[in-house]
C-alpha cells in the first residue's frame, strides 16, 4: 500500500506578511482528514482535523464567526 503525500497549499488571500496556515486537502477523500501546518515552520508540528471539523472551521471563517474569548 502506498501512502499519498500531503500537497500543501496556502489561501490566495495569504499575502499578509507570512502569518499563514497551509492545508493538505488532497487527503480528505482518501483518509477523511485535513492536515494543517504553520507556513513559517514547515518542519514543525502538523495538526490533523477530520473533514467535518475542517469544513465547519472554514464555514465559520467565511461567515465571520469569532469564537475567541
Amino acid at each position: 500500500m502506498t501512502s499519498e503525500a500531503p500537497r500543501w497549499f496556502k489561501s490566495s488571500y495569504s499575502d499578509n506578511g507570512g502569518v499563514c496556515l497551509e492545508a493538505a486537502a488532497n487527503l480528505a477523500a482518501t483518509r477523511g482528514v485535513v492536515p494543517v501546518r504553520d507556513s513559517k515552520s514547515v518542519e514543525g508540528p502538523i495538526l490533523t482535523f477530520s473533514t467535518a471539523a475542517f469544513s465547519s472551521f472554514v464555514s465559520g471563517v467565511k461567515s465571520g464567526e469569532n469564537t475567541a474569548s
